[in-house]
């Protein structure tokens, strides 16, 4: 009977850790989704414009345009968002 007791109280401790780190995991997708929606852009533009000068190519469109979408994500972070403005 201690056995089988001992083996109920276990698997909760064990059930409540998973839960715990579901939850962290679930948190830093929340915000990568974010951060992605935001600077993602910029990101993109930037590694192709690496990877244009990797390989040799002119890269100066694809930095010109990380610098655009950089500046359009910094605009876009610091306007006042409320409910009334959800859909813009």
């Amino acid at each position: 009977m201690k056995s089988l007791l001992h083996r109920l109280t276990t698997n909760r401790q064990g059930g409540q850790g998973m839960t715990e780190y579901i939850i962290i995991v679930a948190l830093i997708a929340v915000a990568a989704i974010g951060v992605y929606a935001l600077f993602g852009k910029t990101i993109r533009n930037q590694v192709a414009g690496l990877a244009g000068e990797v390989a040799g190519t002119g890269s100066s469109t694809a930095i010109q345009q990380a610098g655009t979408a950089a500046a359009a994500a910094g605009s876009a972070a610091n306007t006042d968002k409320k409910m009334s403005t959800y859909g813009n």
